[in-house]
């Protein structure tokens, strides 16, 4: 299915698409909007919060761009149906498109077909109109012979052509040869995938959580920020280019029984991953590293009232590893335990209780007023009722919720910090919904809502640093109204959220089976990842 040809390479998308955009464009650029509301503090010069904020934003100048923008240009969408709805022609946001198009995805459900059809018809309405769409190779392909994301989304290159649509499978360098033929499709994934969620048409970009597929746009709760920014869809829009030129290209192929294959432009960065791993990582090491740079910081620039950092994870791309995601993590929660952030207040959420110790350990050791740990439930887990390895996965996450409250326990911090689990109904039940939502709430001593989040497709496990690529923001901000918005937010996602403690875990149901500490083991040894 996959072979190496030449295809037509889509370098004009349109004057400003994200097809030719120069990297020396989407370099780091500075944005203070007019519209900002001067009863707001600035980041720089707030008396009230100078302190605990530059203990943040001074480590963040140091690992990743910024941009400065009005509060007002970030949207905080709510619900699956808020997210489809702004996605699609409801509010007329892709039928309107006039330049570009980027959707970075995981996967396109395979019966997304009105999704399928918006675009068709922008694509008709708009002679100018270029789309380009990555998702991952290996879920987009997995159901091959019968339909897949893949022979959806090839569709759109039969009626449109190459020359205006571009779809892109990335393909991890980590899954080849004899590992790649023995490992059981149901579950490769566990090698590397794709991981972005990066939906862009024009000069708007939502950054999530969520795939296109039915379930996200209906019963499975994520988080949705939208950023009208040119220069923030610009920025991405390198990124996603960068990924783009080392994945490999959907061609329709009536021949092949899958009605498709999978091409390696010769246009691309080569070598291609399943001929040659490590000389594809360097090649992607020198196309992506300089994007991931901050730009010198001139002292005397004054800033607004909200930053936007954007950071990512390319770890199984770049060596040495200059992925930036992981590091301002680890920089924001190191900033908790410190004399200026003492007292804050944080949520964290992760659809996969799976993080790494050392994410648990600065989440512990952060001393906070109020620490709240929101997850998955076993029954809003969206491996719940699976069959082979992956229906362990629930009870693998249930292991580890049980430990973090035991580790909470051993070290007193019961009182502060809670762990609580999300359920609404069960999944593949009459009105059952699944939680998928990840990120990053503080809020500083004495104030009632946040003044930094962090939004993406990152779930904070070892896959996210070590085999997946990652795409995330960091919002900072003093603006009254925003901060606000991301309390309500936070708050709405704990809605049906329930403290649990160790008393959860003794129930015969949640117990923990040897089996699914064997298979734990199992995927580890092999080279894969929860």
């Amino acid at each position: 299915m996959i072979a190496r040809r030449t295809v037509p390479h889509l370098r004009h998308v349109s004057t400003t698409s994200v097809r030719n955009v120069p990297r020396s464009v989407v370099r780091v650029q500075r944005r203070c909007n007019s519209t900002q509301s001067a009863t707001n503090a600035s980041l720089n010069t707030s008396p009230a919060g100078i302190a605990p904020i530059a203990t943040i934003t001074n480590e963040l100048d140091k690992l990743a761009p910024r941009f400065d923008v009005s509060a007002d240009a970030i949207e905080i969408l709510k619900s699956p149906a808020e997210f489809y709805a702004t996605l699609k022609a409801c509010i007329d946001k892709i039928s309107r498109a006039k330049r570009r198009i980027y959707l970075s995805t995981l996967y396109v459900g395979k019966t997304e077909h009105e999704l399928i059809a918006t675009i068709h018809h922008a694509l008709e309405a708009n002679p100018n109109l270029k789309v380009s769409i990555l998702t991952d190779a290996l879920r987009g392909t997995r159901e091959a012979p019968k339909p897949s994301c893949a022979s959806l989304l090839s569709s759109l290159l039969r009626d449109f052509g190459s020359d205006r649509v571009e779809i892109c499978m990335y393909h991890t360098p980590n899954l080849t040869g004899v590992r790649k033929a023995v490992i059981p499709k149901r579950i490769n994934e566990g090698w590397g995938l794709q991981h972005m969620k990066l939906y862009c048409v024009d000069d708007e970009i939502i950054m999530s959580g969520a795939n296109l597929s039915d379930d996200y746009f209906t019963n499975r709760q994520d988080r949705y920020h939208v950023f009208k920014s040119a220069e923030i869809a610009d920025y991405y829009g390198g990124i996603y280019r960068a990924v783009a030129d080392l994945s490999y290209r959907v061609v329709v192929d009536e021949k092949d029984p899958n009605g498709f294959r999978l091409d390696w432009p010769t246009t691309n960065v080569q070598p291609a991953p399943l001929d040659d791993p490590k000389a594809y990582m360097a090649s992607a090491t020198k196309s992506l590293s300089s994007l991931l740079k901050p730009e010198a910081i001139t002292p005397s620039a004054k800033r607004g009232s909200t930053s936007i950092y954007p950071v990512c994870q390319f770890t199984p791309l770049l060596s040495p590893d200059t992925s930036t995601e992981l590091p301002a993590l680890t920089s924001i929660l190191r900033a908790l335990s410190t004399p200026a952030l003492q007292s804050s207040r944080w949520t964290f959420t992760a659809g996969y209780f799976n993080m790494t110790p050392s994410i648990r350990d600065l989440l512990l050791s952060s001393n906070p007023t109020s620490g709240t740990i929101v997850a998955a439930s076993p029954w809003a887990n969206g491996f719940y009722g699976s069959k082979g390895v992956s229906g362990m996965l629930p009870a693998a996450y249930t292991f580890m919720s049980r430990s973090f409250i035991d580790a909470v326990a051993e070290r007193g911090l019961s009182s502060s910090i809670t762990l609580k689990e999300w359920r609404r109904g069960t999944v593949n039940e009459l009105e059952g919904w699944t939680y998928h939502a990840k990120g990053l709430w503080i809020t500083l001593s004495g104030e009632r809502d946040p003044s930094v989040s962090l939004v993406g497709s990152s779930n904070y496990t070892k896959r996210s640093y070590s085999l997946d690529l990652e795409a995330n923001a960091v919002i900072v901000t003093r603006d009254e109204g925003l901060q606000k918005r991301l309390g309500e937010e936070v708050q709405a996602l704990q809605e049906y959220a329930k403290p649990v403690g160790k008393e959860e875990f003794m129930r015969t149901e949640r117990r923990v089976g040897l089996h699914v500490r064997l298979a734990m083991w199992f995927v580890t040894l092999v080279g894969g990842a929860l």
